[in-house]
């Protein structure tokens, strides 16, 4: 089954024509009587005690099939330097309160070079671990820049709580698909996927509205900004669930083991969009205490 995130489609898992420990048996010549030999086809039987098997036209492969502890390596390496380079960021980078500086800068060139990867690695057939941990990192200084600025001029103390209702909504997504509360199937991922476009449609106009100079549609403040908020953490679980049935797929399907990286990659983007909608809407809540 394929599966997507609300912002990349990623390509699915392939299926390998062989996994360990297979034999395969060259197909007889025509016209040849299996087992047949000078005088006429074989007796049926056991073979004589100490006879060894025919080998001949006998192919044995060294494939393996793709694990969940190749997808959690992965998955964790990709994480870890996605925290690393923003708690660097964050440490390095410190932010100028005048609201311009080389923090920011920095945060936006990352944040659009990040995307091009992850745009790259989407069209791609095959896994490239170079893209999309080169993607992590960059990702990672952005919301580090980003997370620095939320925390210091308009809500302390908020990514803490960010990173925590992340976590949240993984565990608790992880338990229900687990638990088969929530049923994956083609239905699903299209309204999954029809809410991502809706959703992404309505940030564009809003954007653009703000860009010309119009009053914006209020999805960055006040209720509307909360529901909008709301309305995409819910989007980023249903998507959890897409990519939790992407490895189970692949797993089941005999995927090559460097297809975790899809996984990785598939799981990374969806946290960080969690991410980012979980902080959206505890920076609006706190700022209207």
């Amino acid at each position: 089954m394929r599966s997507s995130n609300p912002v990349f489609a990623r390509r699915g898992f392939r299926r390998q024509e062989a996994t360990e420990g297979a034999a395969v048996r060259q197909p007889e010549p025509v016209g040849a009587t299996v087992g047949a030999g000078p005088q006429g086809p074989a007796p049926a039987g056991p073979p004589a005690f100490g006879s060894a098997p025919n080998l001949v036209g006998m192919t044995f492969t060294k494939h393996r099939a793709m694990t969940i502890d190749d997808v959690t390596v992965r998955t964790g390496a990709t994480l870890g330097i996605l925290v690393l380079a923003a708690v660097l960021s964050w440490v390095l980078l410190p932010v100028d309160p005048a609201g311009v500086g080389t923090s920011y800068a920095v945060g936006a060139g990352a944040a659009l070079v990040a995307f091009l990867l992850a745009m790259v690695q989407t069209f791609r057939s095959r896994p490239a671990p170079a893209l999309i941990l080169g993607y992590a990192a960059l990702e990672g200084v952005f919301l580090g820049t980003f997370s620095e600025a939320t925390s210091t001029f308009i809500a302390p103390g908020v990514v803490v709580q960010a990173v925590l209702g992340t976590m949240a909504v993984f565990a608790g997504v992880l338990i229900a698909y687990r638990l088969r509360w929530i049923r994956v199937t083609r239905r699903f991922a299209g309204f999954a996927t029809a809410a991502a476009t809706g959703l992404l449609l309505l940030l564009a106009a809003d954007l653009l509205f703000s860009a010309f100079g119009a009053d914006s549609l209020g999805f960055g403040s006040g209720g509307p900004g909360v529901a909008f908020g709301v309305a995409g953490v819910l989007i980023g679980a249903a998507f959890l669930a897409l990519d939790f049935r992407q490895v189970e797929d692949g797993i089941a399907q005999g995927a090559p083991p460097e297809d975790a990286w899809f996984a990785a990659f598939g799981l990374t983007t969806t946290l960080v969009w969690i991410y980012l909608e979980v902080l959206q809407v505890l920076t609006i809540l706190r700022g209207e205490d």
